[in-house]
């Protein structure tokens, strides 16, 4: 899995709704990349340490209570503090209007209820390619370099059952 895409997945705020990115993780994971689940009631700046220390190759937050235009930018702006470039992925409930407002700001992608899924990990698989076309990788992915991580208990679609079958 070492060069497997590591994406850093959660829900900022007091959104309680994590179904969808259950979901998400799911896909992202049977599709070949890593997923770094959070959970709820994260912050940006917390999400962007973590995105950090993980070295994270995209940041995906799922919105379904009217925060995305006040936490999205937010996001953006704690990787930037922190120098990354990582992409902010947002998919949820979002007017149209909002996610043009929301890219301006710097997100990379919104995608709402009913997108293909083959269309999120297309899009992740596109822009991390452009990326690595230009960028190579800031720091080894071992298992040395994070001890907190065991490979016993990183998720992998051979040894954990979907919750969802």
């Amino acid at each position: 899995m070492d060069d497997a895409p590591r994406v850093v997945l959660a829900k900022l705020g007091l959104d309680g709704h994590d179904r969808g990115l259950k979901v998400v993780a799911r896909i992202l994971r049977d599709a070949g990349m890593e997923v770094v689940y959070l959970g709820l009631r994260q912050s940006p700046e917390a999400v962007a340490r973590v995105a950090q220390q993980e070295d994270a190759d995209a940041v995906g937050l799922s919105m379904h209570n009217a925060s995305h235009l006040t936490l999205g930018p937010l996001m953006v702006r704690a990787l930037r503090d922190l120098g990354l470039g990582t992409p902010v992925v947002i998919g949820g409930i979002i007017p149209d209007d909002d996610a043009e407002q929301l890219r301006a700001a710097g997100v990379a992608a919104v995608f709402t209820p009913g997108a293909p899924l083959a269309d999120i990990t297309g899009w992740l698989e596109s822009a991390l390619d452009e990326r690595d076309a230009t960028v190579t990788r800031r720091t080894p992915r071992t298992e040395k370099d994070r001890p907190w991580i065991s490979s016993s208990t990183r998720a992998s679609s051979s040894s954990r059952p979907s919750p969802y079958r």
